[in-house]
């Protein structure tokens, strides 16, 4: 039985797919202005992780996420850069994709851009006049006119009266009421624009997601997410667009992910606090950073340091020694599902909200049995990493060769290493513990543990 928090409610809630075993989900991704950042990792992963716990649940998922490749910044960043848009958009969603291969992230069914959505927005915003919930105001931009979608400050537990004390708008601006938020902004003179029946310009942000969202999955769907920060004013303002346009409830569940924290402060572009996801990478594996983001619960703070992902790392390398030298190719499924109670549990922890830290901690229990039946040489063993490994892919980790895993950033080659070795268990066998202990701590200094072992010695980068 799946429970998901949704936004809306304030409370878990059973998962019932709008269409029996159908399920449509629409995230916000990125706007492709610059590099992904942290923050932006964590919403990619634990998306990812949410939609392959989906699919073993339900046999059609239609995982949506959109890039916008039109917008303020986008333009400003051009501009600065004296290239056009697409040139700008381009290299950074190839950046992007790079970012999401180094860690792990299967891509979504469909990527609609915001620039190749122009028609769907269109329509809407047609829709939004003709139903009085927009206005083109005296230059040009279109509107939405808050204070005519009654239920508008519902989800964000806004008031609509306090917002319009805190709202100030300017002397010359075109907005009927400071509330309002544009859907159609017209273009500045060299400007990216597009001919539309009001007249040269572009979308509106909010509006983008409206059009992309209901274009894939229609005007009713099940699940909304993104991270923490669109809950208002952009998921509340798509409420107010898409159900003004369709007369129909928008989304029946809103998931947010929490943010990312340094220094107890959100890590965000605009705070100037941000560590973009390829320079993490130039420091750790895209599996631990994975791995770094799916021990915290996603509603959570997420708290970035080099300590956290150091444990994260040595978490990792634990359960890779775990299955490494064990042959888990030929276990057959039926010997694994005597082991049932792990797998029960895990799957529990996820039914329950996605709950990853839950469910890598039955990993680590799987582990320790696996270490036990190893130790006294049993065939267990090796069915019993077969099902860590196999659970491990059920949220994306422990699919890598272990020993290429726990071997990486070594500076020395296999070859020198085994020729310290070799030389170690010779001084060993002469009880020349002197040298013995010289060549395990020469190769300490490269960072290499070695481990004896009743099979021999094998090595792993601390």
């Amino acid at each position: 039985m799946l429970k998901i928090y949704n936004t809306l409610s304030k409370q878990k809630e059973i998962f019932h797919p709008i269409n029996n075993n159908k399920v449509g989900i629409y995230v916000c991704g990125m706007t492709v202005y610059d590099y992904c950042h942290m923050g932006h990792a964590r919403v990619l992963v634990m998306f990812d992780v949410i939609t392959r716990h989906l699919r073993r649940h339900f046999s059609n998922v239609e995982y949506v996420r959109n890039i916008t490749d039109i917008d303020d910044k986008i333009i400003k960043r051009a501009v600065e850069n004296k290239e056009d848009i697409y040139t700008l958009t381009n290299r950074f969603i190839n950046a992007m994709h790079e970012d999401e291969h180094a860690l792990g992230i299967l891509p979504p069914d469909v990527e609609p851009r915001a620039t190749n959505t122009m028609e769907q927005i269109f329509c809407m915003i047609k829709s939004l006049i003709e139903k009085g919930f927009a206005y083109q105001a005296h230059n040009g931009d279109v509107y939405y006119s808050v204070r005519h979608f009654k239920n508008y400050g519902k989800f964000s537990r806004k008031n609509l009266n306090k917002l319009e004390i805190g709202a100030r708008i300017k002397v010359e601006s075109a907005k009927k009421d400071p509330l309002d938020f544009v859907l159609w902004k017209m273009s500045k003179p060299n400007e990216p624009s597009w001919s539309s029946p009001w007249g040269k310009g572009r979308p509106g942000w909010h509006i983008e997601c409206s059009a992309m969202s209901t274009h894939h999955l229609g005007n009713h769907f099940d699940i909304h997410g993104g991270g923490m920060d669109l809950t208002f004013p952009h998921h509340e303002n798509e409420i107010a667009q898409s159900e003004g346009a369709n007369n129909c409830t928008f989304v029946n569940i809103w998931m947010h992910v929490g943010f990312v924290n340094i220094n107890n402060k959100k890590m965000s572009k605009s705070l100037n606090n941000f560590f973009t996801i390829r320079n993490v990478l130039k420091n750790y594996n895209g599996e631990i950073l994975r791995y770094f983001i799916m021990s915290s619960h996603y509603h959570s703070p997420l708290n970035f340091s080099d300590e956290n992902l150091n444990k994260a790392k040595s978490s990792l390398s634990r359960l890779y020694t775990t299955i490494r030298g064990l042959n888990t190719s030929n276990v057959r499924t039926e010997e694994i599902s005597i082991h049932f109670d792990y797998s029960v549990r895990f799957n529990e922890a996820l039914d329950d909200d996605f709950n990853t830290p839950i469910a890598l901690s039955v990993l680590f229990e799987l582990a320790k049995i696996v270490n036990i039946q190893r130790e006294n040489n049993t065939d267990q063993a090796k069915t019993l990493a077969q099902l860590l490994k196999k659970l491990g892919g059920y949220i994306g980790i422990l699919q890598m060769n272990a020993d290429k895993f726990l071997k990486q950033g070594i500076s020395l080659s296999d070859e020198q290493i085994n020729i310290k070795i070799t030389n170690r268990n010779k001084a060993r066998i002469n009880k020349d513990f002197t040298l013995s202990d010289y060549i395990r701590d020469e190769l300490a200094k490269f960072d290499i543990i070695l481990e004896d072992n009743i099979n021999g010695t094998t090595w792993r980068k601390k």
